[in-house]
């Protein structure tokens, strides 16, 4: 007994389907992609870490809850000290004699046209120093600031900060190198308040600071600030990550990281120091000792007071420490010319906002930006930012949880009022689902534009590889589990000649098995049934394999499994194969009621399979709907389970486009291509 095509309604037609819970999104949704720097281009962890994920999922929520429904932003983080830094370092070498305007506006557009090699397609993709971009952007960080210094969680506070006596100037962050103070951290590469790892700390926690100007030590001077008084929203925030774990759809390794820095005040002495520690430990304020991991003693304090005074005593009798992970104050502003620059407040005037908590509200200053770009008002960004009826999800690297966790987390609870709730109310912003990503690594090691080990760039990738190919092997590789190496064999010099490329074994499940299985049905439909798919219900064996793989892609999804959707979807095209391989209706001699039965179960399979790897393959997948003739309602999940036959007003006179000899849906790259790889049918 055969089952009927479900009707253009779209709804699951066999029982086991009908028993399936269904994950529940949002009606509308905000993504974000990240912010990266204006000093360079992208290299290949931008794309493959942050970009590709970002790019898919949105795809994925356009077919899901329909394309007016979801905004996809990201942007140019153009200010900050690392522009400042490349900018004076390329005019010294003779590199570059344009102003620093001129050097992000470059490097702002070899962004945005990486992004679109990759077809990775924002709604906006911006630059937070640029035109009409930066106006929304300094007005939206005035409404911040004088917001959280309304409702008392701005909080002025004067500081050190270095100061190169030589030159006579004040140093910027990255015009301070040093060793990361924070406990555990091995990096070497740390500036003046965080490291090349993420880790923030106060600058004069830095270990053996020199300046980058003169090689000299600076002096440390006083400087007054604008900061957000996140130790106040302890209790707000160990409830939401609390709720988070509740939640069961976030990465555990998220949740984790951001209950760290819920951790009690804590110092740690190494143990080799336990005479000098034992000397001076009844002058140091109440606290808990006990032995941590490694070779330390941790001194636990109940508050950050008290482990300042703790700090001061040690520091006074030469006893080296670290300071672990703890809420601090979270700076808003700074000195840096090179700034947006922030409103005059109670006697302070002339800063600029630090980089980092402006790249924070940066997404939603680029949503007004979109908005008004579609004819809507700039005000339009709080319909999406503040309803709960929207999802908000950023996608980052693991490095960035803090900031996108516990201090925008901070910062966004701060704007209520002065009594937030956890319970955002309607026409609050809400809280972000972070979709942070594990390292990417290149050969086996952590890459980074200022390490020893350079990451290609990603537009060299495609000299080797197609766009989709890397987009379906940087969705495989699990970033959302564990950190993952990048192995291209044309840019490893280990490769050995008789292996093949990692790269290429999802773009194998492309390029071989997706691009076999639909040739072979046009190519069949070409020469048996006049270029028209034979007319027929789907076999209920069939209906049933595709309809469990729509629903676990569905699924992975929503988990952001992404490395399983690719799986999933793979383990249809392999089944469109094996079938195919034993009826082999491209031969004269199969039984025609056989041919018409497999080509008609087989295009239902290519159906569901050119769906499904639309998000995450779309210039092969644009390219099978085109030669299908059918129209963009063929992505709808609202119809996900109707069949081919739906899409066209006379599915038996509906004639496809003529597929050529040779022609591919998912081509090779041409440094891949050898003469026996093309045939016209498999």
């Amino acid at each position: 007994m055969s089952v009927p095509a479900s009707p253009s309604g779209g709804h699951p037609t066999t029982a086991a389907a009908m028993r399936r819970t269904r994950p529940r999104f949002p009606k509308r949704a905000i993504i974000t992609g990240g912010m990266p720097y204006s000093n360079k281009d992208l290299h290949f962890g931008h794309v493959g870490g942050v970009f590709v994920q970002a790019d898919a999922f949105a795809r994925f929520l356009r077919d899901r809850i329909g394309g007016q429904n979801v905004i996809f932003v990201s942007g140019t983080d153009c200010y900050g000290s690392p522009i400042v830094e490349q900018h004076r370092e390329m005019v010294a070498k003779g590199l570059f004699s344009g102003t620093i305007e001129a050097l992000v506006e470059q490097n702002y557009e070899l962004q945005k046209q990486t992004l679109a090699a990759y077809q990775i397609r924002p709604n906006l993709f911006a630059a937070s120093s640029i035109g009409r971009f930066r106006q929304i952007h300094q007005e939206m960080g005035r409404w911040l600031l004088e917001t959280l210094h309304a409702h008392g969680h701005a909080v002025k506070a004067t500081t050190l900060q270095f100061y190169d006596t030589d030159l006579g100037v004040f140093l910027n962050g990255r015009q301070v190198l040093g060793t990361c103070p924070i406990q555990g951290c091995q990096s070497e590469k740390a500036y003046a308040d965080e490291c090349s790892l993420g880790h923030q700390y106060e600058p004069r926690d830095l270990v053996n600071p020199r300046s980058a100007l003169t090689g000299k030590r600076p002096e440390m001077r006083p400087v007054s600030n604008w900061y957000v008084d996140v130790p106040k929203f302890r209790d707000l925030l160990d409830r939401w990550i609390q709720g988070l774990r509740q939640a069961g759809h976030w990465r555990p390794f998220v949740i984790s990281t951001l209950a760290e820095w819920l951790e009690p005040p804590t110092v740690h002495v190494t143990r080799d120091q336990a005479e000098k520690l034992a000397e001076v430990a009844g002058k140091l304020p109440p606290h808990a000792q006990k032995e941590g991991r490694g070779r330390s003693t941790q001194l636990v304090f109940t508050t950050i007071e008290q482990m300042e005074q703790a700090r001061t005593i040690l520091g006074e009798h030469g006893i080296r420490y670290r300071t672990g992970k703890t809420l601090v104050p979270f700076r808003l502003t700074g000195n840096l010319a090179w700034g947006l620059p922030a409103p005059d407040l109670d006697g302070l005037t002339g800063l600029t906002f630090w980089v980092w908590p402006e790249s924070l509200w940066a997404p939603i200053s680029f949503t007004a930006a979109y908005l008004e770009m579609q004819g809507g008002k700039v005000d339009d960004w709080r319909a999406w930012w503040c309803s709960k009826d929207t999802g908000i999800y950023q996608f980052i690297g693991e490095d960035n949880i803090y900031f996108y966790g516990i201090a925008q987390g901070a910062m966004w609870l701060g704007t209520q009022g002065r009594q937030p709730t956890l319970d955002v109310p309607e026409g609050q912003l809400q809280m972000s689902h972070l979709v942070a990503n594990r390292h990417i690594l290149f050969l086996d090691k952590k890459a980074s534009s200022s390490g020893e080990v350079k990451p290609p760039l990603a537009r060299d990738l495609l000299n080797f590889y197609t766009s989709d190919q890397l987009r379906t092997h940087f969705v495989s590789l699990g970033l959302g589990m564990r950190s993952t190496s990048f192995r291209p064999k044309p840019l490893d010099p280990g490769a050995k000649p008789e292996q093949g490329d990692p790269v290429l074994k999802e773009g194998n499940l492309l390029s071989n098995a997706f691009n076999r299985a639909v040739r072979s049905c046009f190519y069949t439909a070409q020469k048996f049934f006049d270029g028209r798919i034979p007319v027929g219900a789907i076999s209920p064996e069939v209906v049933e394999v595709c309809e469990k793989t729509i629903l676990d892609f569905e699924d992975a999804m929503f988990r952001h499994e992404f490395h399983n959707t690719v799986e999933i979807a793979g383990g249809l095209i392999r089944e469109i194969n094996q079938r195919w391989s034993q009826s082999k209706p491209y031969n004269d001699e199969c039984d025609p009621d056989v041919r018409r039965r497999t080509l008609i179960d087989a295009f239902h399979m290519v159906r569901v399979a050119t769906v499904l790897m639309h998000p995450i393959a779309p210039t092969g997948t644009e390219m099978i709907r085109e030669y299908l003739r059918v129209g963009e309602e063929f992505w709808s999940w609202d119809r996900v389970f109707d069949t081919v036959y739906t899409f066209m007003a006379d599915p038996a006179g509906h004639k496809l486009k003529t597929l050529e000899p040779r022609v591919d849906f998912f081509e090779k790259h041409p440094s891949q291509v050898r003469p026996a790889d093309t045939t016209q049918a498999d």
